[in-house]
């Protein structure tokens, strides 16, 4: 058979199992090639697609497509398309060639302050103690000596041989035995030789140094070789030299730490990534150090977002073995949703040292620069442009939302051209250091008096409004070419363009006030909008940020937020603005611990974790008495004749009503004076720690100018009666009622 009919039957063969294969599937048998060119000829592609159109069609359907539409459709092109290489190149993100503490100056001198403080305590520590070192070393000497001449001669004697030779002899290895014998002698004999060398030479330089040396030099040799015994004597577990610095023991954070912490959050695709024996994470760049802590940057998985981890930020702290205040991972804004930075402190933020605020000690600043607030997680100062902006603080009780607060006070009260119109609504004159610098000035529990004084300064500062506006619509443009407060302009006393500031602590107590809310709202509303152009900056603060104690108006127009730890997402957004809990904004995953730790918006291009400067009230007298100096030397002092303060309220009446429940209609002086005590014990704490003679006739003595009496009053103890000089309840409400009267007929 030649090789020609062997061809031919091979392709007859060939063809015949094609076509048994094509009959046996259902499917036409198609020449891929025939079909790409027919469908780059054909410009039509709905008829190309149209059933039993030939080549066209039946690649189509090759390829997983469906010529009437019933089948799978492709959706990813014949090749991958995106950027081009230069495209890519442009939108890279460039890592800064120069650390961020080099290039920030205030961060370069603080690190080089600690590395020369640190260096120094170090020197002074160890120079201090160096008589003692000396000292230690001197009576270790002998025990080195010994060591010295004991090993000098187990080295002599090649006893470091000695174990291998007792083998040999053991084995009864005689040739060996004799070999290593042998080897012991050469060594003896030559080592004998090396030290009777050295004793000569020894002696002879010691003779030298005796005879030919001055004395100094011959006590810095003898001291050089009795410390040098010393060391050599040193016990193990008693150091000569103790430690002038405790490091604290730092860990670092490595990729396995990262990847074993996130699969302990109980993330349903983590996990499942887990269980594939992949990470559950993907690192997008190295872990390093970043401030006093190591940062991380990572994407979750496909559908986990920042807010699935922040929900878990204790078990993330547990799998990473660190303190809760101590982690913090983050969204990064401009990423989507599922990268996050993670940074892991040395210590917890809340127990970690804070620097004190930069104006504590000396010197003035002015409004139109930024004011220092606090420090972020990394120990970095955070400061920011108070002017042009207006400021709100909300918390739980006892956050440190008044500390908080009390910082942008102090650094107003700094501003010797500031004005300032100080009120706050807990009762307890937390802000009282400033009422000689205010202008306007109230402290009471929201009582109606402190509210209308409140209600008539916001009534004054929107006045200042009209007023400063006329001014700057009055100025020539190239004095004035933004139609708003500047520096210059602020500095011209006649204009009276001055910053002016007012805060309102506790402002709950003023927007719920029932007669005075409604137009404190609109009041505060109109000053937030039209202040900030006009050198106007409304501080306020509340532990209630709620829809009916902070208007949607308001809270809808600050600027600037700070929000401590709250109990829900309605309260942080009431704060922080809307959708920031979604975006994973959260001052909820803050502890009772992370006292004056917040989320501060507003005064960056993205929310930042911050730790407010604490000042104490001791501190603010302080403060607040330079800057009563400074206003007195630049004539900015408020003139105790037109400045307005809230008259103190007399709440007795109904501080005793509040002690005595309605079933109770006869009290003894005694016991309201008790009750009274433990209601406020800041304002009749003394009348407490009186005598029980005292508590009645003082009692009595106060409730005389309000017209009422009181009388004996008789009460079962130990089954007897016992009368005492006491109050009638209803004489209490008759003389409200009255009072009440009388001040709305006014």
């Amino acid at each position: 058979m030649n090789h020609a009919d062997g061809n031919d039957k091979e392709r007859e063969l060939f063809a015949r199992l094609e076509a048994d294969l094509a009959a046996d599937s259902g499917a036409d048998v198609v020449d891929l090639d025939k079909a790409r060119d027919a469908r780059a000829e054909s410009g039509d592609q709905s008829a190309d697609s149209a059933p039993g159109s030939g080549a066209s069609g039946r690649a189509d359907s090759a390829a997983g497509g469906s010529a009437d539409g019933s089948g799978p459709v492709m959706v990813d092109g014949p090749a991958p398309v995106g950027p081009g290489f230069m495209e890519r190149v442009t939108a890279a993100k460039r890592r800064p060639v120069v650390p961020a503490w080099l290039r920030s100056l205030g961060e370069l001198k603080t690190a080089a302050g600690w590395v020369a403080g640190h260096y120094g305590h170090l020197t002074a520590y160890h120079s201090l103690r160096v008589p003692v070192y000396a000292g230690r070393l001197a009576v270790h000497s002998p025990r080195g000596a010994a060591r010295f001449v004991g090993g000098t001669l187990r080295w002599l004697a090649d006893r470091e041989g000695e174990p291998v030779r007792l083998a040999a002899v053991r084995r009864e290895d005689a040739v060996e035995y004799l070999k290593l014998s042998r080897q012991r002698d050469g060594r003896v004999r030559l080592r004998t030789l090396a030290m009777v060398l050295a004793s000569l030479i020894g002696v002879g330089a010691s003779l030298a140094l005796y005879v030919l040396a001055p004395g100094w030099l011959q006590a810095v040799s003898v001291s050089a070789l009795v410390l040098a015994l010393g060391f050599a004597g040193r016990e193990a577990d008693a150091p000569i030299v103790t430690r002038a610095v405790e490091l604290p023991q730092v860990s670092r954070l490595t990729s396995q730490i990262v990847v074993r912490a996130f699969a302990a959050l109980g993330i349903a695709e983590i996990n499942k990534q887990a269980s594939r024996g992949k990470d559950g994470v993907e690192f997008k760049a190295p872990i390093q150090r970043d401030g006093k802590g190591w940062r991380a940057d990572l994407d979750l998985p496909y559908g986990v977002t920042v807010s699935d981890v922040l929900d878990r930020r204790e078990r993330l702290a547990s799998g990473l073995r660190k303190p809760l205040g101590c982690v913090w991972p983050e969204p990064v804004p401009g990423e989507h949703t599922g990268r996050l930075m993670l940074w892991v402190g040395d210590q917890d933020m809340a127990k970690a040292p804070q620097p004190a605020w930069p104006l504590l000690k000396s010197g003035t600043t002015s409004l139109f620069k930024a004011v220092p607030y606090g420090t972020d997680p990394r120990g970095r100062a955070v400061g920011f442009d108070l002017m042009y902006a207006n400021f709100l603080v909300g918390a739980m009780p006892g956050r440190g939302k008044t500390f908080a607060l009390r910082i942008l006070l102090l650094a107003a009260a700094m501003d010797p051209t500031a004005e300032l119109h100080t009120w706050e609504f807990k009762g307890t004159g937390d802000f009282s250091s400033f009422e000689p610098i205010s202008h306007s000035y109230g402290s009471g529990p929201g009582d109606d008096a402190t509210v209308e004084g409140c209600v008539d300064a916001l009534a004054y500062v929107y006045g200042e409004l009209d007023r400063r506006a006329r001014v700057i619509n009055g100025l020539p443009k190239d004095i004035c070419p933004e139609n708003k407060v500047t520096p210059e302009l602020a500095a011209k006393k006649s204009l009276g363009l001055h910053p002016l500031v007012m805060t309102i602590d506790e402002c709950q107590e003023v927007f719920t006030h029932e007669r005075h809310g409604k137009k404190a709202a609109e009041l505060a509303t109109a000053i937030i909008k039209r202040g900030r152009a006009l050198g106007v900056i409304l501080l306020l603060g509340t532990q209630r940020p709620d829809a009916d104690s902070l208007p949607k108006a308001i809270s809808a127009n600050v600027g600037i937020r700070f929000c401590l730890q709250v109990m829900g997402q309605p309260e942080n957004d009431m704060v922080l603005g809307t959708s920031m809990y979604k975006n994973g904004i959260r001052a909820t995953s803050f502890t009772a611990d992370d006292l004056g730790i917040g989320y501060l918006v507003g005064a960056g291009p993205n929310a930042q974790i911050v730790r407010s400067y604490y000042i104490d009230n001791a501190a603010a007298a302080t403060l607040c008495e330079r800057a009563r100096t400074a206003r007195a030397v630049a004539g900015t002092l408020p003139d105790p004749a037109t400045a307005k303060t809230a008259k103190p309220v007399d709440t007795l009446l109904t501080d005793i009503l509040a002690v005595i429940p309605a079933s109770e209609t006869k009290v003894w002086n005694e016991t309201v004076v008790d009750r009274l005590a433990e209601l406020r014990p800041e304002k009749y704490g003394d009348w407490a720690r009186m005598d029980g003679e005292e508590k009645t006739a003082h009692l009595t003595a106060a409730l005389k100018p309000y017209g009422i009496k009181t009388g004996q009053v008789g009460r079962r103890v130990n089954g007897k009666t016992v009368n005492q000089r006491g109050v009638t309840r209803a004489h209490l409400t008759a003389a409200v009622a009255e009072r009440d009267e009388k001040r709305d007929a006014s």
